[in-house]
């Protein structure tokens, strides 16, 4: 994957759209002191360089039944590719899984869960995670509260 060099603008057009990826292009413009139609071209550059992953909207999981989440750390007894690639497909297609992190260290996986209580809880770990061929072992760590900073640190570079 091939750099993109950022310069002041780029850095700054990113970190607005990381925190409000709603702005229109002339509340965008009026930001960054450029026309429009530049700043335009350069929301279209960084889109086509592959900057953004996407857009999302950010959902309030209580509000969905979602009282609970937890981080689920996983190893596995083989280190094995295909057990490896095995378990993150398994893990990656259920639902409760909001994300996989494959890592290095005492664990292999570590999966943020979100689900309806602790019985949910339970049935994910007894059910559909440690009865895996691949699983040697879990430790479950609910979440009390977690803070997201919505902007990439440390992606302007050395000419920003």
């Amino acid at each position: 994957m091939t750099r993109f060099r950022i310069d002041r603008t780029y850095a700054r057009l990113i970190a607005l759209l990381q925190k409000n990826a709603r702005l229109s292009n002339k509340e965008l413009a009026a930001h960054v002191e450029l026309a429009p139609s530049s700043c335009l071209e350069r929301v279209r550059r960084l889109r086509e360089a592959g900057v953004f992953r996407g857009y999302h909207a950010e959902v309030e999981p209580s509000i969905l039944g979602i009282s609970l989440q937890a981080m689920v750390a996983v190893r596995l007894r083989d280190h094995a590719r295909q057990a490896l690639d095995a378990f993150r497909t398994h893990a990656g297609s259920l639902p409760e899984v909001h994300a996989v992190f494959q890592m290095a260290g005492n664990v292999d996986f570590l999966l943020h869960v979100m689900v309806r209580d602790a019985n949910h809880l339970l049935d994910l770990n007894s059910n559909h995670l440690s009865t895996r061929p691949e699983v040697d072992r879990i430790e479950t760590s609910i979440i009390f509260d977690h803070h997201r900073n919505p902007v990439l640190p440390n992606y302007t570079g050395p000419d920003a």
